[in-house]
């Protein structure tokens, strides 16, 4: 064991999987023994902790942990004070934000937060949704939801406030969306504290990096390619380029080589188009990070 460790919370649930996913291509292996909180991973200077994402954010603040993954929604939930080291955009199904939204059975008569006046509202997000009714001017008893919160309307309650990423589960049980109360993001927080600390907010910047760099190239690939000079202009204004393409010399001085970053969905349509404008030696090759 380091003599120096940073504390990390690693989110149980939902976000488990696609955490250690995300730090996998980021170059850290994390493993989580059967019946065990603290996850292994091969990085001496780090301690892991399996934590609910719902509390991440209070033990980050008061110290218990040096920093932690969780969303944005549970941050405001709970309100504690930490400091946003950066913004991860994943979740357990895609990568895109989740979303809290406000949502009634198909038959029911509400159509607006106006009409919530006086109903039962169930959720796990008590907070966020009594700041919602607030900003709406609106007066509801807001209950706690242990669970299963789509089941719960029109017996158990007149309305819930659930997150969803597809609305498949919603639609599953009959439930419209009538309003989105807060879309949200997954981020790396940590301590106030800790991260005053220089080698702790040194090592979290690390983190953040490489983290940052995986998902920044989701959905990216590289090609290059050999161009005779006089094809070049034509070759590169069919390149929708993620940044600007290299072109570097070859032995031959009427070739020049040509190397870029494109979206992996373009290919199909641009590898056809590359080649009739005189590109030749074509060659796609993956992505694992992209370090602006």
């Amino acid at each position: 064991m380091s003599e120096r460790v940073l504390k990390l919370g690693i989110p149980s649930g939902s976000l488990q999987e696609a955490t250690a996913e995300l730090f996998k291509k980021a170059g850290y292996s994390i493993k989580f023994p059967s019946r065990s909180y603290y996850p292994e991973i091969d990085d001496a200077e780090i301690e892991c902790l399996l934590i609910r994402a719902q509390e991440m954010a209070r033990y980050v603040e008061q110290g218990i942990l040096d920093a932690g993954i969780t969303g944005h929604d549970w941050v405001l939930e709970t309100n504690a004070d930490v400091v946003e080291v950066c913004e991860l955009v994943f979740s357990k199904v895609s990568r895109r934000p989740v979303r809290w939204v406000l949502c009634v059975p198909n038959d029911s008569p509400i159509r607006s937060a106006k009409d919530l006046e006086g109903k039962r509202i169930a959720t796990e997000a008590v907070g966020l949704t009594k700041t919602y009714l607030d900003r709406h001017g609106v007066t509801a008893k807001v209950e706690f939801s242990w669970g299963a919160t789509e089941v719960k309307p029109p017996r158990l309650a007149d309305a819930i406030v659930e997150v969803t990423e597809t609305g498949n589960s919603l639609r599953a049980n009959n439930l419209r969306i009538i309003d989105e109360v807060l879309q949200s993001t997954t981020r790396l927080i940590a301590n106030k504290t800790a991260h005053a600390d220089e080698w702790k907010r040194s090592k979290l910047q690390t983190i953040s990096l490489m983290l940052q760099s995986c998902l920044a190239a989701e959905g990216k690939v590289g090609l290059m390619m050999n161009v005779r000079r006089q094809d070049l202009p034509t070759i590169l204004s069919r390149l929708p380029a993620l940044q600007q393409p290299t072109v570097s010399s070859l032995s031959d001085p009427d070739w020049v080589d040509v190397n870029t970053i494109v979206n992996e969905a373009y290919v199909r349509t641009i590898i056809p188009a590359l080649k009739e404008a005189g590109a030749r030696g074509i060659v796609e090759y993956p992505i694992n990070k992209i370090i602006d």
